[in-house]
């Protein structure tokens, strides 16, 4: 943890920042009011377009939905996580010591809010086509290794693969739900007939209570295969 906020994460990228906006990029608002959340607030929405345009481009015959769960591979919090350590972000935020003591330089929702911060200061400072070309080069290892299966939800994974078995598809049942209406706990089961597979699970949600029920499934049959 910094408190020169003059050092620049970016330098090894050849990012050059105005001094007062990199500050503010850095600075939690734990360390005062200049801090990066409206800067956050606008590098969610850049990295969340730069990534959209990149798996557009990379996965030409990919539907929609896939592309969407493929994003949310890439830009969930603990993957922009990785990356701010990548950059070694926790040696350069500008933390109070309330967030330094308690370890907020680990944090991954820190970690992630100051990278988002700093992507649109190289925006406001150095403009889209450098922001774009910062982006690319940063999810560059993540472009190369995400898997598209494994971005798919569970519901969908354990579809494809029964027909692509020849068997037939799921079957999801309601077997109970308690709680007040707000507050609704579901139980559901997700049964594979021809392999006399069942696995039952909770959720939230009817939908949330589904696809834990079809991951439970995927992974019976995943231990079944390597037995």
């Amino acid at each position: 943890m910094s408190t020169l906020a003059a050092r620049n994460p970016l330098a090894a990228h050849g990012v050059a920042l105005d001094a007062a906006l990199l500050t503010r990029a850095l600075t939690h608002r734990s360390a005062g009011r200049e801090n990066y959340e409206r800067l956050e607030f606008l590098g969610d929405a850049l990295v969340n377009t730069i990534v959209s345009i990149g798996l557009y481009q990379r996965y030409a015959r990919a539907a929609e939905g896939d592309l969407t769960r493929l994003r949310a591979a890439l830009i969930r919090e603990s993957s922009l996580a990785d990356i701010a350590r990548s950059l070694n972000l926790s040696d350069y935020l500008l933390l109070g010591s309330g967030e330094l003591k308690s370890g907020g330089f680990r944090r991954d929702s820190i970690l992630a809010d100051t990278l988002e911060a700093l992507v649109a200061a190289v925006f406001l400072d150095r403009g889209w086509d450098e922001c774009r070309l910062l982006v690319e080069r940063l999810f560059e290892r993540a472009f190369a290794t995400v898997d598209p299966d494994a971005a798919k939800d569970p519901k969908t994974r354990l579809q494809e693969l029964l027909q692509g078995r020849g068997l037939g598809l799921p079957e999801y049942r309601l077997i109970d739900s308690h709680g007040k209406d707000h507050d609704k706990t579901f139980v559901m089961a997700c049964e594979v007939p021809a392999l006399g597979t069942c696995e039952q699970a909770v959720g939230r949600s009817r939908k949330h209570a589904e696809q834990s029920a079809a991951e439970a499934v995927l992974r019976r049959l995943s231990e079944g295969a390597s037995t």
